[in-house]
């Protein structure tokens, strides 16, 4: 490692340097996961392999209906596979645990209950000192910019609102990996390109380790540091396209030779 050359080591992708210096956060192993459909066997995911190191933000993509969200799911604990197995710092996911936090598309929020109170309900759930609630939820409003609002009820918030509030309940019981299911997808074009790059300096501030599923491909690069193409339909893993940008990144980037080459390349995958 110490005689690499610096034009060698660019060249690496990060999750090869990363399982260098550390284990694995998330690893999935061997992975699959069928249905039985009217007495039809249906195979929705097929031999998934792959691992999030520590710090890391690593988008899939894939065609609807290629099983992102199944996987996702198996992930969090939500769902079993049929075979193989997912581990987090180690450990064997057997079911739904704080370790892992999930952030939907459709936000999820509690409509009876305020801001401070949707994000406390994780913490309340683990029986939290009070004290320790309160410092925690005045943190994660002061880092996703709604202090003011902490007071307001769901319906009283924007589309985007909403979902930081969602993020922040997650991250306020400090997960190991945060689970993200489309997060943005529900959101016009300019409230998305908003919460982008509101998400990106989020992980630059907490560098939470990121498994995110997005149908979009701009945003999987402009968010990642890697990104896994999945195939259609039994899903598996196509390609794992290291995205080589600086790790701070304005929506400008987008317009950049680097960024259309590396879409290109994940469009003519998802094509073929």
């Amino acid at each position: 490692m110490l005689n690499t050359r610096p034009q060698e080591l660019q060249q690496r992708s990060q999750a090869q340097i990363a399982s260098d210096l550390s284990p694995a956060k998330l690893e999935v192993r061997g992975l699959s996961k069928s249905f039985t459909l009217q007495n039809v066997a249906m195979t929705v995911l097929e031999d998934i392999n792959f691992q999030l190191f520590s710090r890391e933000f690593v988008c899939l993509v894939g065609a609807s209906g290629c099983g992102k969200s199944t996987l996702l799911n198996i992930v969090a604990g939500l769902a079993a596979p049929s075979s193989g197995s997912v581990l987090v710092d180690g450990r064997e996911v057997t079911g739904p645990g704080s370790d892992r936090g999930m952030v939907f598309q459709n936000y999820t929020l509690y409509p009876w209950l305020t801001v401070s109170q949707n994000i406390a309900f994780g913490l309340k759930l683990r029986k939290m000192p009070r004290a320790e609630q309160r410092d925690r939820i005045d943190y994660y409003l002061n880092v996703v910019g709604l202090t003011q609002f902490a007071k307001s009820y769901p319906k009283q918030l924007s589309g985007g609102m909403k979902q930081r509030v969602a993020i922040a309940r997650a991250l306020a019981n400090e997960p190991a990996v945060l689970l993200m299911d489309e997060p943005f997808g529900a959101l016009d074009a300019q409230t998305k390109e908003q919460m982008q790059q509101f998400l990106l300096e989020l992980w630059e501030q907490t560098h939470v380790t990121v498994l995110m599923i997005t149908h979009d491909v701009e945003e999987a690069i402009f968010l990642s540091q890697r990104v896994y193409v999945m195939s259609a339909r039994p899903g598996r893993m196509k390609l794992e396209v290291p995205v080589g940008l600086p790790e701070h990144r304005d929506l400008e980037m987008k317009l950049s030779a680097e960024f259309v080459e590396i879409k290109r390349q994940i469009l003519h995958s998802l094509r073929e």
